[in-house]
């Protein structure tokens, strides 16, 4: 784990809905304009629906987008699919402050999915070969991608709560020929939307070696 920074505080945002465009630019900036003393953030959203492609993505793996938009991104990965009823966590992490690596914080974010699955009793880990978080029955819940700029991540996790799942029908999901699942079809009743953030951001917190947060609002994208 690592020992965070007594000089630094994490700052997480709840943004609601919002463009992935919007978002995107805004992350880019953030991580091109902070400096040493800039706190690190999670902002915690959905998207409009969009399907995104990582920088090394094959066309190929986008079978039928029809009506949705297409979008290239600076992530790592190949493509995937956001909308509402996801989840999606956006980590902008100073990791030369933390003193940790890429390799470290994606191991950290996918532990954190599968403690907080564990929380609603589901069985749930990682895949040595396809960065993600499998179901014991082998079905993909959530995806990551990452960017490192100047030292600092950016883009994050996608964790499906309770959302329209015929869109990923449209792509081959990562590459890897999964079957995508969401917690709304692995435990009853589902857990609002609220509850998992709250219960995946403490764990996000810890794990990067925080024990306590300040509450950011919308202004991060509204100058974007």
């Amino acid at each position: 784990m690592p020992s965070g920074n007594q000089n630094s505080s994490l700052i997480i945002r709840h943004l609601g809905l919002q463009d992935f465009s919007v978002t995107y630019s805004a992350m880019k900036s953030f991580v091109e304009n902070r400096n040493d003393e800039s706190c690190d953030e999670i902002w915690f959203l959905e998207h409009n629906p969009v399907f995104t492609q990582g920088q090394a993505g094959k066309s190929d793996y986008i079978l039928a987008p029809g009506d949705i938009p297409v979008i290239k991104t600076d992530r790592g990965g190949q493509v995937t699919y956001h909308g509402p009823g996801q989840i999606t966590a956006y980590l902008m992490i100073d990791l030369k402050r933390l003193k940790i690596g890429v390799r470290d914080l994606v191991t950290l974010m996918e532990q954190a999915i599968v403690d907080c699955l564990e929380h609603w009793n589901i069985t749930a880990s990682p895949r040595p070969d396809a960065p993600g978080v499998y179901t014991s029955k082998g079905n993909k819940i959530a995806s990551l991608g990452l960017r490192i700029r100047k030292g600092s991540s950016y883009h994050g996790l996608n964790f499906n709560i309770d959302m329209d799942m015929t869109a990923w029908k449209r792509i081959n999901p990562c590459g890897l020929g999964v079957e995508m699942t969401q917690l709304a079809d692995l435990v009853s009743p589902s857990p609002s939307k609220q509850k998992v953030i709250n219960k995946l951001a403490g764990l996000l917190e810890r794990a990067l070696g925080y024990n306590s947060h300040l509450t950011g609002d919308e202004s991060v994208l509204k100058t974007h």
